[in-house]
């Protein structure tokens, strides 16, 4: 239910952006900030933020929790409509006060929807993929064991150091800052399973756990990856995953496609239409691939 009236505000977001870009002098007249030096500009800015709140909330699996984007641009447009409603005086004075309060009804909509979007996210953030590759169980676990090989092909970490047989030193790319924590693991069995966990107080609050068992018909090694975040890991995953415009589950899903690669052919294939590689910033640069060989 929540989820659905998280749409129904996506559906809102995008007639709104769409009547602001294709119309904006009537939009702000329709606000009363019609005499504004700028103003269909502004209306048009407001407009693909709209269409933004649209893409995020009609888009993600678990929309609830992006209408806090829309609680954020509520807050920005009461602010400018109050302050227009304070400036004006006759007609155009009324009509910002009806569109402030119209604001204003959308933004407590927009809040509850957001509140129990975040209820609904209480508890850990669990991901699981799998995937068959074609090498032999202990030459894939080999692989993964050495943990410093993790970022050839999981595309938000930097870095894994080892700092003994159990401990590593994990650092990755934040939405804002780079981050830091250690691991630990908990579990091991030479060639079957290797499971970890972030040291309380280090960082991240995650863990994961990672299964190799042979392919059907004795043909390669399924490794199956468990995932969990925490609530403050939880949200970093999320943000991390979604500045790639992936969910976290399509992220993990993707980085096992790219372990397959590293392994049966010793790095990510990657086509001339995406040559920075995996790392997934560098890939927005990307264009549709065309032959190496020039372009038509």
């Amino acid at each position: 239910m929540t989820d659905r009236f998280a749409r129904a505000l996506g559906w809102t977001s995008l007639a709104l952006g769409t009547a602001q870009l294709a119309a904006p002098r009537a939009v702000t007249s329709l606000c009363g900030v019609d005499d504004a030096p700028g103003a269909a500009t502004v209306a048009r800015l407001v407009g693909g933020r709209e269409l933004l709140h649209a893409a995020l909330l009609l888009g993600a699996k678990n929309p609830a929790r992006w209408a806090w984007t829309r609680v954020a641009g509520d807050t920005m447009d009461l602010g400018v409509l109050g302050r227009a409603a304070a400036n004006r005086a006759g007609t155009r004075r009324a009509r910002a006060l009806a569109a402030l309060g119209a604001v204003a009804g959308i933004a407590a909509l927009d809040a509850v929807c957001a509140r129990r979007g975040t209820a609904k996210a209480k508890g850990p953030l669990q991901v699981r993929a799998s995937i068959t590759v074609n090498k032999p169980r202990e030459e894939v676990y080999r692989f993964w064991r050495e943990l410093e090989n993790l970022p050839s092909f999981m595309v938000h970490l930097d870095s894994v150091r080892s700092l003994d047989q159990r401990r590593s030193r994990w650092k990755a790319k934040g939405p804002v800052v780079d981050l830091e924590w250690e691991a630990e693991i908990i579990d091991e069995r030479a060639g079957d399973l290797i499971a970890w966990r972030s040291v309380p107080g280090t960082g991240v609050p995650t863990a994961g756990r990672v299964s190799f068992t042979d392919g059907p018909g004795g043909r390669g090694t399924v490794v199956d990856v468990s995932l969990e975040y925490g609530m403050h890991g939880r949200k970093l995953a999320a943000a991390v995953a979604r500045m790639f415009g992936e969910h976290p589950e399509q992220q993990a899903r993707d980085d096992l496609r790219r372990f397959k690669q590293v392994m049966e052919t010793g790095e990510v294939v990657r086509s001339e239409g995406s040559p920075e590689g995996h790392r997934a910033l560098r890939q927005l640069r990307q264009h549709p691939a065309q032959p190496i060989g020039g372009r038509a």
